[in-house]
């Protein structure tokens, strides 16, 4: 008796989830952890940073060493002049900070856009320094040059001489050279825009022309005159970038563009890459609804172009991931959805038909590793879980061998080149991440490289969340999650707070850690915290997806619906008391749900809403929507600000004016209609030039967002 009584004084001790606590926590959480690692080409070690040192682990040892302290070399670096004109460069462009040479001795380090070279006993040297930032860099496969961008232009390094040369010479803002354009990394997760060949002797670049997408007109009204910050941005139905596709020696010379078509109206180009042969490059190319997949095979010396493949789909292709190409270099693994899930096939390079190597249904795959037997694949299961499998590639049977010692839960994986070793890292709702190395061969946990952290679980009286099957009218089952207030009593009504996204893409409901956050403070306000994953998100197949297909919000909502009236019947809800919160697409949702179920929802905090998909980029959009011109009903009937005059319950609007991914053009036509309509409600401007609201205005933000919910859903 005395132990159980000492456990239940010890979880009284534990501090309740206030405002403060969660932003005072968030202070003290400076990074302790590892970041991302970079394994040595030999497998036997990888790097990583950690806090201020860059460290060394090695796997046989089970240990680390650090190499250098990074303040130092940073210091070295130039800061790069501000430019006159703000870029609108997206967050999804990629670079690796952290690369090592093919020797596997050194390692290429990036810092406020210079390059270093550091050695494995702290040695380091500065190869790059100007006051330009130099992007993206990339080692050849001989380890001997860099390639790297400067400003709208592609150039080299030799490492051994310090030798600069400059590969094209035209780019300019409009016309750029190795750079992206602002949509295709954002929706198409397209990250980088040039690439060595595998002999070294080639570069394989895009040139985004972005001249004819037209400009949205930005103002950093903050300063004492205004200055004009125009972004490129194509909308549903305006003209996409010219793409072109160029290769071009790399001593220098003329670039060789490879025909792909009209990529300004009819075609986007979601992954290109080299062939193993260095003798042609594959291009990926989409139909502009992305409803047909063309996997193009060209020759970089003739121009012949090969049809290696052909998918078409009656919604939309997803496309995820790069093609692997297998050490015959005419075969490839790639994942598709042609059967429903999420499959991986191995596909060959003269067009005979793909080999699915997995059975459906899984989801949400992703190639982790390929050796001589085994393609390592990671996945969701459809029950919330996400771990790591393998399958043979020569398609004779799937092994069934799941890897990680620890069940259940989401396993994000880092697995060495040779396959043989990984970096699991491990939740689930009531375990904080941590992440072990892992061998494949016995299947066995070898250590421990980043303990969990368990500071918020001991410190906090974190309330547990619980799984819920929401059942749809017999259509199908939705997964949601609750988190209850404390000392919880199903005799009483409570007010419940429904945080919502709902779109394509994202999955919300997850058996993973969340730990602080604001669904802690809410329940520590008295709330039930709810959310829902409706059909239309991700993690539960193509199927379960496409139901949004040409009307964005309406499946979304009628689903959402159901899950509040799944709530009222365990007995303990509030019907007048129903709030919901939600962001960029979850603000679309969130306005959507106030005006379109105005008698469910009583209070809603909307955040970079989406009002029109008029107003929404063009690839994102005409994936789900089709053109304009030819789904103008459907643009119509989801349309927002229609609907102003059916507001009756709080709404609150937040946003930042200069949004580059959802344009505050949609929060002000709908407080237009609002005011028209003669509506109440209550708008908070953000003034940062992205799409979030971070540090102090975040904090802010909660606080604001926390007295509009107690205010409008007032505790009895």
């Amino acid at each position: 008796m005395l132990p159980i009584l000492a456990a239940c004084l010890l979880w009284a001790q534990k501090k309740p989830v206030t405002l403060e606590a969660l932003q005072e926590f968030r202070a003290r959480l400076r990074p302790a952890t590892p970041g991302p690692v970079a394994w040595a080409p030999d497998s036997k070690s990888f790097a990583y940073r950690q806090g201020n040192a860059l460290r060394l682990y090695e796997v046989a040892k089970r240990n680390s060493r650090e190499i250098v302290n990074l303040q130092d070399v940073d210091a070295a670096a130039t800061t790069p002049a501000e430019a006159e004109v703000f870029s609108w460069e997206n967050r999804r462009v990629e670079e690796q900070a952290l690369q090592w040479l093919p020797s596997g001795k050194r390692l290429l380090y990036l810092s406020k856009g210079d390059v270093f070279l550091i050695d494995l006993d702290g040695k380091w040297r500065q190869l790059l320094k100007t006051q330009v930032a130099e992007r993206d860099p990339k080692i050849s496969p001989n380890g001997e040059k860099i390639l790297f961008r400067r400003d709208w232009d592609v150039y080299t390094l030799e490492i051994a001489t310090g030798k600069e040369t400059r590969l094209t010479n035209n780019g300019t803002e409009l016309v750029r050279n190795g750079a992206l354009d602002w949509v295709y990394p954002e929706e198409l997760g397209l990250g980088t825009a040039f690439w060595w060949s595998p002999d070294g002797r080639s570069i394989l670049y895009l040139q985004f022309d972005i001249s004819k997408i037209p400009q949205y007109p930005h103002s950093d009204l903050r300063r004492l005159k205004a200055v004009a910050e125009p972004q490129r941005y194509p909308q549903a139905g305006d003209p996409n970038s010219i793409v072109h596709v160029g290769v071009i020696p790399v001593l220098g010379g003329e670039t060789t563009w490879l025909d792909v078509g009209d990529t300004a109206q009819s075609y986007l180009i979601p992954r290109v890459g080299w062939v193993p042969d260095s003798k042609h490059v594959y291009v990926v190319r989409t139909n502009r609804i992305q409803n047909q997949l063309e996997f193009l095979s060209i020759d970089t010396t003739t121009g012949l172009k090969t049809v290696s493949y052909i998918e078409n789909n009656k919604y939309w292709i997803n496309v995820e991931g790069d093609p692997v190409f297998l050490a015959n270099g005419k075969e490839f693994l790639w994942t598709s959805e042609r059967e429903g899930g999420s499959q991986i096939y191995r596909y060959s390079l003269d067009g005979r038909e793909p080999v699915a190597l997995t059975e459906s249904p899984i989801f949400n795959t992703a190639i982790s590793c390929v050796d001589d037997t085994y393609v390592y694949v990671v996945s969701d299961t459809g029950n919330l879980q996400r771990k790591l499998g393998r399958t043979r590639i020569d398609g004779a049977t799937e092994e069934k061998d799941r890897f990680g010692t620890r069940e259940g839960g989401r396993h994000r994986i880092s697995m060495a080149p040779d396959c043989r070793h990984f970096l699991d890292t491990y939740s689930s709702l009531i375990s904080p991440p941590e992440t072990t190395l892992n061998e494949t061969r016995n299947n066995k946990e070898l250590a421990v490289f980043s303990p969990a952290d368990k500071r918020s679980s001991d410190e906090f009286d974190l309330r547990p969340a619980e799984l819920h099957r929401v059942e749809v009218e017999g259509i199908t089952t939705l997964w949601g999650r609750l988190i209850k207030p404390p000392n919880f009593d199903p005799s009483k009504k409570y007010p419940v707070m429904v945080n919502v996204y709902g779109g394509p893409h994202v999955q919300s409901v997850r058996n993973e850690w969340s730990g602080m956050t604001m669904a802690q403070v809410f329940a520590h306000k008295g709330y039930l915290v709810w959310d829902l994953d409706n059909r239309g998100t991700t993690g539960r197949g193509h199927s379960f997806e496409a139901h949004v297909f040409r009307k964005l919000g309406v499946t979304e909502l009628a689903d959402q619906k159901a899950g509040i009236e799944y709530l009222k019947s365990l007995g303990f809800v509030d019907p007048n008391r129903i709030g919901v919160n939600g962001w960029s697409y979850g603000g679309f949702m969130t306005l959507n749900m106030m005006l379109n179920a105005p008698e469910v929802f009583t209070a809603g905090f909307a955040g970079a809403p989406v009002t029109s998909w008029l107003n929404y980029d063009s690839v994102y959009t005409e994936r789900y929507m089709g053109l304009p011109k030819e789904n103008a009903e459907g643009y119509a009937r989801t349309a927002l600000p229609p609907k102003a005059g059916n507001l009756k319950g709080k709404l609150m609007i937040a946003h930042n004016i200069e949004d580059d991914n959802v344009l505050f053009q949609n929060t002000l036509q709908m407080i237009q209609a609002l005011e028209l309509a003669g509506k109440r409600f209550e708008l908070a401007i953000y003034t940062q030039k992205t799409h979030g609201v971070t540090g102090a205005a975040a904090r802010q933000m909660e606080a604001t967002m926390l007295d509009f919910f107690d205010r409008a859903l007032p505790q009895h």
